[in-house]
């Protein structure tokens, strides 16, 4: 199969990129021949890709907005390279659905919940591709797949446009310094508008676009691309749009492309050098020198490729994927650092270990650095997903857990094609691979059995914190075994689930994202176990905060015969603010030698146990500095235990002298709903508390961006759904944490008074 696709491929390159093209019904037919052939020819691509060479190689994620068409657009990539021989889609109407959606839930769903990988070849190119969820529920997989990426394809609704999560993925791309092409799909739907997609882009997430295809007609008038920088007309024949046919650029389009790739020249102008040398010479760049200026720009994050077409009507597809190749880095074009934590580095009095840049040559003369990103327990039991960054490995290798500094010996390495493994005997630099039947957790790191890099860690992975938390309880007491290995097992694959037991009410407290992260962990207890689960009512994570600064100067004496405890602190308290208002932070100042070094560790640690429970509603106290100016220690009766005790009851007694207050997280909701209903939903989120940011859309459907105290949100889908008549929709993420109303706060502290477990001040200021 792989042989006559090639040859067919061999005969004609798109002008785009250098992709393949498909013209004639011989070309056609031969498709159709060989993908009735069995897939057995790829595990011999598999062990070819060792040959590739780097600058050939992709990797690239697929994120977008829920709904935006991500599985859709990578169900066609399959296709059209050979991967899959036949199309399925996403809810599964066949029976079958689409390759990357491999949980029985995801169809029945037809939304992504667990990231996939899969690869390909594209004629030189050899693809990795990681299809990501689209739910905020699920972003601990946008996460981990954007930091070991090099590129990514930002796929927007051609209706709605930026999104809510759009706008979080484009966030986490800029975490991670991810290149992006932008794909505008879905532009056969009604009142699709690729302009105004592309000017949210532009106002929204502050990107620098410019069109390289544009679409020829819109809605059910769909019928191909055209290619700004060449000027020429793409259409997609077939009966999956995998034959190309080209042709001049309609008349009515001529001056809109014109105009647009006029716009494109500008646009790199502003951001390119080589380009602006050009327009100031008074000279028109070529088709080349654009498309190389594209390139650059692209790779730099200062300018985004926009991409037109509807993958659901096959049209658009494969001149993104030759964008894709052409315009996204190779892995040597990304920087990737390591940190050395060893003891020769911390003996030069460092604050910071120093920073390894990555070899990425694929060759074996380089030691070997792997990052495990993911783990998942599947039908090939537990498989830990790989991205190499340096030097290569091969089966049978020895390599080093750097966390844990446990030798491991590789019995097998293979490459995922979304739940189906290929086996490969080696992997390079570059490679995206897994490895069955390994003890670790996501985040660590792997290096080669040497004690040059048994120091090493790569750069870590974001993690967000949950904001939802519910009870769980075992319908059948028989089943808590299971219970407990589900637990576990879904606790070391998602760090953003978390389980603990209450010490007070005896509850299991679930927390998570939102509720349909924590409703999707209960059906797959059922499902995977066999332990159908009880979900409580939802507890949302209040915290208690100050407002001003308090000076502290506290003595903790206690004498009782014998060894007894002194310890005093001076210093005091303030809030923190910006980004590390939910965080604790201890600043250690005192000069000279009145506290010893040896006891730091004990005054922080009576410090943030201390916030662990507030004194006014229960919840964890946050966004507090502790800064420690200076105190007295008794040459027989100081000790840790003895400070750490000073910290603890220091800070319960001034904390109440501060001015204080309660603070709830604030989601980010965005409704979508019919024109008709716009001001029954503003109204209903405004009862809720919530607070209209924008309203925007079309005739047709009008979409509400508002914040919403998450307090609030529960049970609102049933009510959106009743105000429009089952048409309504609504996404939402977290934004941040805000005071809550006076009203909400005095309830709060009632509700702390009335559970008996109020903390009793034992100690006074006089």
């Amino acid at each position: 199969m792989w042989k006559t696709l090639r040859a067919f491929q061999s005969q004609k390159l798109c002008r785009f990129c250098g992709g393949s093209i498909l013209t004639n019904a011989r070309t056609k037919a031969a498709i159709s021949a060989a993908a009735i052939q069995p897939q057995q020819p790829q595990i011999e691509e598999v062990k070819r890709l060792k040959d590739i060479k780097l600058e050939d190689i992709r990797n690239i994620g697929i994120s977008a907005h829920i709904d935006s068409g991500k599985t859709t657009v990578t169900e066609r990539l399959l296709y059209y390279t050979g991967r899959i021989d036949a199309i399925h889609e996403v809810k599964g109407k066949d029976g079958v659905g689409a390759k990357m959606d491999s949980m029985e839930l995801e169809r029945q769903r037809g939304i992504t919940i667990k990231s996939a990988a899969t690869y390909f070849t594209w004629g030189r190119y050899a693809v990795n591709v990681i299809d990501t969820p689209g739910h905020v529920d699920f972003t601990i997989e946008v996460e981990r797949s954007l930091r070991v990426l090099d590129g990514a394809v930002l796929v927007l609704c051609g209706v709605a446009g930026v999104q809510s999560q759009t706008m979080t993925v484009n966030r986490q791309m800029k975490r991670y310094n991810v290149p992006a092409i932008a794909f505008i799909n879905k532009l056969d739907r009604m009142n699709a508008d690729p302009d105004r997609v592309s000017h949210m882009l532009q106002q929204r997430l502050m990107h620098n676009t410019g069109f390289i295809t544009y679409p020829i007609g819109l809605e059910k008038n769909l019928k191909g691309v055209v290619s700004v920088v060449d000027d020429y007309a793409v259409y997609f024949d077939g009966d999956n749009g995998e034959v190309l046919r080209h042709e001049e650029t309609p008349k009515d389009l001529r001056p809109k492309i014109k105009d647009l790739k006029a716009e494109l020249v500008e646009s790199l102008t502003n951001v390119d050098e080589t380009i602006a040398d050009i327009y100031l010479s008074e000279k028109t760049p070529t088709d080349d020198e654009i498309k190389q200026a594209i390139r650059r720009c692209c790779i730099n994050r200062t300018f985004t490729p926009v991409l037109c077409g509807s993958a659901l009507k096959n049209v658009g597809v494969q001149p993104l994927l030759d964008a894709a190749c052409e315009y996204l880095p190779n892995p040597a074009e990304v920087e990737n650092f390591a940190f050395d934590n060893s003891e020769s580095q911390k003996s030069t009095g460092d604050a910071q270990a120093k920073r390894l840049k990555m070899n990425p040559e694929r060759t074996k003369d380089n030691p070997m650095i792997a990052l495990a990103f993911k783990l998942e327990a599947n039908r090939f039991g537990q498989l830990t997903y790989f991205r190499l960054y340096q030097g290569s490995l091969t089966k049978g290798d020895m390599f080093i857990n750097t966390r844990t500094g446990k030798k491991l010996r590789v019995n097998n390495l293979a490459r995922m094609h979304s739940n189906e493994m290929e086996q490969v005997d080696q992997v390079f630099a570059g490679d995206i691979f897994t490895i069955q039947g390994l003890d670790c957790v996501s985040g660590d790191t792997f290096v080669a059995n040497s004690p040059d890099t048994n120091d090493i860690t790569m750069e870590s992975i974001f993690v967000p914190k949950p904001v939802v938390s519910m009870s769980l309880k075992v319908k059948n007491p028989k089943q808590v075994d299971n219970f407990s290995k589900a637990i576990n097992r879904f606790q070391k694959e998602d760090p953003t689930f978390t389980c603990y037991r209450d010490p007070e009410s005896g509850e299991t407290i679930a927390s998570g994202m939102g509720e349909l992260h924590l409703d999707i962990y209960a059906q797959r207890m059922e499902r995977e176990y066999g332990c159908p689960v009880i979900l409580g009512q939802p507890q949302v994570k209040f915290r208690e905060t100050i407002k001003d600064k308090v000076s502290f100067d506290y003595l903790h004496k206690k004498q009782s015969g014998g060894h007894g405890q002194f310890g005093r602190i001076q210093g005091y308290y303030e809030p923190l603010v910006g980004e590390k208002f939910l965080e604790l932070e201890f600043v250690d100042q005192v000069r000279g030698t009145n506290i010893s070094k040896n006891f730091m560790k004990g005054i922080e640690k009576g410090f943030r146990d201390a916030c662990e429970e507030g004194s006014y509603t229960g919840s964890k106290i946050t966004g507090v500095r502790m800064v420690l100016q200076d105190g007295m220690e008794h040459p027989v009766d100081s000790g840790e235990k003895a400070f750490y005790n000073c910290s603890f009851l220091c800070f319960k007694q001034f904390y109440d002298l501060a001015e204080h207050h309660v603070i709830e997280p604030v989601m980010a909701v965005e409704v979508a709903t019919p024109y008709e209903f716009s001001p029954k939903v503003q109204a209903s989120l405004v009862v809720r508390g919530g607070v209209v940011q924008s309203v925007h859309g079309s005739a047709e459907c009008s979409y509400i961006e508002a914040e919403v105290p998450l307090a609030n949100m529960f049970g609102y889908i049933s009510e959106l759904r009743s105000l429009t008549e089952g048409k309504g929709d609504f996404t939402m993420e977290y934004k941040n944490y805000k005071p809550v109303l006076y009203e909400t706060e005095e309830s709060l502290i009632k509700l702390w008074d009335d559970s008996g477990r109020v903390y009793q001040k034992k100690f006074h200021t006089d």
